[in-house]
């Protein structure tokens, strides 16, 4: 960009900036999260000549990177928080949330689409299109109200980690399908492969600097926060950047990353303590809102009024069908219904998966316009609600929720190995 490009969009992000500033101090009177200021403030940019200049080139090119920075920092701070030990104990419940919550919408989706007419093999995908969960929209309420190292944060955080695994494959299937439509099918085979050989690598990357790697680095330089952070950057750029790069998505090596850091940061003690809260001030300071601004930006409430009934019944599918798939874990006695509604809310998160398949299937003339529209609005009303929505249960059960770290008396025994 040139001098005059960058100083543009340093005062665009000032204008940003400084309308979350005055909002969310209104909204942190009323006790919701000020982060969700930078939402509402993109949302309304979004019909402004604002809205123009942030997103055309060069200057959209240069905000999604920071957005993107932004994924990177939020789930890179959670991962911090994750405890490994209680994240197994519990892994049997979390698989079980994520077929579930999966499952119920994809089934869901897919009918819609048959009773509207539409063929199986566009049916089968849009189903598809319902199961993921953007975990890096509701995390940062989770941290917020502290509830990531409670039952709820971790059955929200497992199973939208378990949901990205998904998301790879979904981006993979719908590549191949448009590959055998195309006549392009080998190229896209390869493709699949090469995604499936980069998830081992990243496993047993991850795997060996969790045992031997990381305790070596940390131990290199003196335990002092502005060392933590290097090694952050080193950590989290390396594993984001491989991650991304292999189309494994940045949440699966931001979040790694963070789990990996946590012991080390955890034995530095004070240095890893104050290491931590400049992570955190970074996070939802500066990154967190970038990416924010940017999810509001995307959100298109025009779509959600030029196709209403189709938009509807899709978002519908998927916010139903997730809360039906865990309210199966209630009489299953896993968890119980104040949970269940609040996790049920927050794995309906949603944001980018539907529609990079939705433009996917648009670009290779597999839907239409209306189709494309409706799911893009779908997305949106579920980046509206879902953090409203969660905002409110957590108003109103956060106190006993965070006083449930652990299983269910007489359950967690039975099935936390």
């Amino acid at each position: 960009m040139s001098e005059s490009e960058t100083g543009l969009l340093l005062l665009l992000l000032a204008v940003l900036f400084g309308l979350t500033f005055g909002l969310a101090g209104l909204l942190e009177r009323l006790r919701i999260p000020g982060i969700l200021g930078a939402l509402f403030v993109a949302m309304a940019v979004h019909y402004t000549p604002l809205h123009v200049e942030l997103v055309r080139a060069p200057l959209g090119d240069a905000f999604a990177f920071l957005a993107q920075l932004g994924v990177l920092f939020l789930l890179f701070f959670i991962g911090l928080q994750i405890d490994l030990g209680e994240m197994r104990r519990l892994s049997r419940d979390i698989v079980w949330a994520t077929v579930l919550n999966t499952g119920v919408p994809f089934l869901l989706g897919v009918l819609v689409m048959w009773a509207l007419g539409y063929g199986w093999g566009i049916a089968f995908i849009i189903g598809l299109t319902r199961m993921p969960t953007a975990e890096a929209v509701i995390v940062p309420i989770l941290d917020e109200f502290q509830l990531v190292r409670t039952r709820v944060g971790e059955f929200i955080v497992g199973a939208g980690v378990l949901d990205d695994v998904i998301e790879v494959f979904l981006v993979a299937l719908v590549s191949v399908w448009i590959g055998e439509k195309s006549g392009a099918i080998m190229a896209t085979e390869r493709e699949v492969l090469d995604v499936v050989v980069s998830l081992l690598v990243f496993a047993l990357v991850a795997w060996l600097g969790y045992r031997w790697i990381l305790p070596q680095l940390a131990r290199w330089l003196a335990p002092r926060p502005r060392n933590l952070i290097l090694l952050t950057m080193l950590v989290l750029f390396g594993l984001g950047g491989y991650s991304q790069h292999s189309e494994l998505g940045t949440v699966v090596g931001a979040i790694t990353a963070g789990v990996l850091l946590g012991p080390v940061f955890r034995h530095a003690g004070e240095g890893g303590a104050q290491a931590t809260r400049a992570v955190r001030a970074i996070s939802y300071g500066f990154f967190g809102l970038v990416f924010f601004f940017w999810v509001g930006l995307s959100v298109d409430l025009e779509g959600m009024l030029r196709q209403p009934e189709l938009a509807l019944l899709l978002f519908l599918a998927a916010f139903v069908g997730k809360l039906l798939g865990i309210f199966v874990m209630v009489p299953m006695g896993k968890i119980d219904v104040r949970e269940a509604w609040t996790i049920g809310i927050g794995l309906n998160a949603r944001l980018t998966t539907e529609i990079i398949v939705a433009k996917l299937l648009l670009d290779a003339r597999l839907i239409d316009i209306k189709l494309f529209t409706a799911l893009v609005a779908a997305s949106s009303v579920s980046t509206l609600v879902v953090p409203l929505a969660f905002t409110l249960l957590v108003r109103s059960w956060g106190e006993e929720l965070r006083r449930k770290p652990q299983a269910l008396p007489g359950k967690g025994e039975r099935h936390g190995d």
